[in-house]
């Protein structure tokens, strides 16, 4: 199912992603894609903020990824940020151990993951951002 979203603001883009957030399971897996600064880490920020860990996030670019611990509806989430746009190689991945991580309980949320999507597994949720003028963004999911 494929839905679409325009996002006028950072705060509508972050409620959009604390609505999509909602819908997250343990396991699930979502690939964030867009141009740099098209408003991924924003999205992340929201769902963050949907597991009460926003207060936790930084932009993983440097560490390529981040474990958050939240909750949702009282019980305990572990959410897992990855950033792989410094990531060039497929065995690059394999040697992070991503295969391990995308295939736990947590709930994976990567950024720039069309570079391997071939990697992910294929129930994987994608979202797209596309910056559609100067504040404004074209949100696309494919569940």
């Amino acid at each position: 199912m494929v839905k679409e979203f325009l996002s006028r603001s950072v705060l509508e883009t972050r409620d959009y992603a604390r609505q999509f957030a909602a819908g997250l399971q343990p396991g699930d897996v979502v690939s964030l894609s867009g141009n740099l600064g098209a408003g991924k880490t924003e999205f992340m920020r929201g769902i963050a903020q949907l597991f009460g860990c926003d207060d936790q996030l930084t932009s993983p670019s440097f560490s390529i990824f981040n474990i958050y611990r939240g909750k949702l509806n009282g019980r305990p989430v572990t959410l897992q940020h990855f950033d792989l746009y410094r990531i060039e190689t497929s065995l690059e991945l394999e040697g992070l151990g991503f295969g391990d991580y995308i295939n736990s309980d947590a709930i994976s949320v990567v950024e720039w993951g069309e570079k391997f999507i071939e990697e992910f597994p294929p129930q994987t949720i994608r979202v797209h951002i596309e910056t559609v003028g100067e504040e404004e963004r074209k949100i696309v999911i494919d569940s």
